[in-house]
């Protein structure tokens, strides 16, 4: 007897034991903590239910489960590269790389598998057609431009895939040797250019700057001369307004006063020690004379 009521102590307790259990698993499996990066899509019964974002929910249990675990941060796809011909039939090799994220985790799950090669698809058929749209000069000029364009095109076809694309870059543009030494000569040819362009530029400004100058030695000699010739007549005008006021005997006495003054300068030379006067001279400084001391 106290056997059978051994047994019968621990099948229920047992049991309560069982049903406790079952009750923790229940209130586990029906908690999800959900981190801040991701988010989970939920299944029932093989369908899609509901997604759970970052954070406490709750599901049913043992109806309901995570059946995707998708990060909602922010991906690079690895840089790839496509060749493209520009519009002046140029060959180039474009590296490129994109930047998204995962918005609407539903349709990435059951849209699209592999979300990665996809993207790097699309884009290897964009950036060619974009760049054959362009001659070579505007592709390196206008990048940011045609990266502008590629990230909206891309966008446009991967929005049914709840994809965000957040950057489009264009890391290089390489040319082919042979385009590259062609385009080195051009460049050496328009150096050679513009450096005879300055010289000759120099040289225009060199000789500009020589006539200016000769012209304003011209205009400074002309001017010095005009000024002579002002004092000149207004010299002779006023000798003419004496011989006018006074008469010829003005003007003789300027004429002795002059021959006097002559002769005393040779006098006062130290390197003259006889002077020879002509005889008529004589006369001319006699007269001289005399008219200075009637003057006196």
């Amino acid at each position: 007897m106290l056997e059978d009521q051994i047994i019968d102590l621990l099948s229920s307790n047992l049991l309560y034991i069982l049903l406790a259990a079952l009750v923790i698993i229940t209130v586990l499996r029906s908690v999800k903590i959900v981190p801040q990066s991701e988010q989970y899509v939920i299944e029932r019964f093989g369908r899609l239910h509901a997604v759970l974002k970052p954070g406490i929910n709750m599901i049913v249990p043992f109806l309901d489960k995570a059946a995707h675990r998708i990060s909602i941060l922010e991906r690079q796809l690895p840089t790839a590269g496509q060749d493209a011909i520009t519009k002046d039939n140029v060959l180039v090799r474009v590296d490129t790389s994109v930047f998204y994220r995962i918005t609407e985790p539903e349709k990435t799950v059951y849209r699209i598998r592999d979300v990665d090669a996809a993207i790097a698809t699309t884009v290897a058929g964009i950036v060619p057609a974009e760049i054959g749209k362009m001659d070579l000069d505007e592709v390196q000029s206008n990048r940011n431009e045609m990266i502008s364009t590629i990230k909206q095109l891309v966008e446009s076809a991967v929005d049914d895939w709840g994809i965000e694309v957040t950057r489009a870059e264009i890391l290089d543009v390489n040319l082919d040797q042979a385009t590259r030494d062609a385009m080195m000569q051009q460049l050496n040819a328009e150096r050679a250019r513009r450096a005879q362009v300055t010289e000759a530029e120099g040289a225009k400004r060199a000789v500009e700057l020589n006539a200016d100058a000769e012209l304003y030695a011209a205009e400074q000699i002309a001017k010095a001369r005009r000024i002579a010739a002002d004092a000149e007549a207004y010299a002779t005008s006023v000798v003419a307004k004496a011989i006018a006021e006074n008469g010829v005997e003005a003007a003789q006495y300027q004429v002795a006063l002059k021959q006097v003054e002559a002769l005393n300068a040779l006098g006062a030379s130290p390197s003259s020690s006889t002077i020879l006067v002509p005889a008529n001279a004589l006369d001319a400084f006699g007269d001289a004379f005399k008219m200075l001391k009637g003057k006196a």
